[in-house]
């Protein structure tokens, strides 16, 4: 099995979830950094998010983010070059299925709208209520659906959260090198790589 993060690996999200975290800091009369130096909010829960921008009521601020973002900010992103050929390629040989941090309930509609959902078998996310936000819970939780054995698994991610999940569960790990993670401590990654074309090889060499 094959699990994909999704916010900087199969889409980059930038525009919509940037943008919806200054309209809701905006909203709450709090400072609101630009949007390149909220590129870290990108990979993690947002409420963690939204306490260390010193919101006083993380709750509330991630109410009115999501506000903006369901009203069509969730579509602000794009697919990244090459990431559907290779969807393509690998579906014929692996099961696949999304792991990433973003609630379910807004994923399925981003994969949905980006025809990225036929290539999975299911896709993991958070409750709306933050249930599972911790990333290795997720993780956990996905293989007890799945049944899979993680020493078979890869997961494929671009922060830091997402190695530290796999490392959790026992499970190898592929840094997307396109994504948002360059800061992050990723060198016990088992492999990185810089383009999406370089996946298929990679994968095919960590499930055996």
């Amino acid at each position: 099995m094959i699990f994909w993060d999704l916010d900087g690996t199969l889409v980059d999200p930038k525009p919509g979830i940037t943008g919806s975290v200054i309209k809701a800091l905006t909203d709450l009369n709090l400072p609101a950094p630009n949007s390149d130096d909220l590129e870290w909010v990108i990979g993690p829960a947002l409420l963690w998010s939204f306490e260390k921008l010193g919101a006083p009521d993380p709750e509330a601020a991630l109410d009115a983010y999501r506000k903006h973002y369901t009203g069509g900010g969730m579509y602000d992103c794009s697919v990244y070059k090459g990431i559907p050929h290779v969807l393509e390629a690998l579906t014929a040989q692996f099961r696949m299925s999304i792991a990433t941090a973003k609630p379910h309930a807004y994923a399925r509609k981003i994969t949905a709208h980006f025809d990225l959902a036929q290539y999975m078998t299911h896709e993991f996310g958070p409750e709306l209520d933050g249930t599972r936000n911790d990333k290795a819970e997720l993780l956990a939780y996905a293989l007890d659906i799945t049944g899979d054995d993680p020493a078979r698994c890869v997961m494929i991610g671009d922060r830091h959260y997402d190695l530290k999940a796999a490392r959790a569960n026992g499970m190898a790990f592929i840094t997307a090198g396109w994504g948002y993670g360059g800061q992050d401590d990723l060198s016990t990654a088992d492999a990185h790589v810089k383009t999406p074309s370089e996946l298929p090889g990679v994968i095919a060499s960590l499930i055996k």
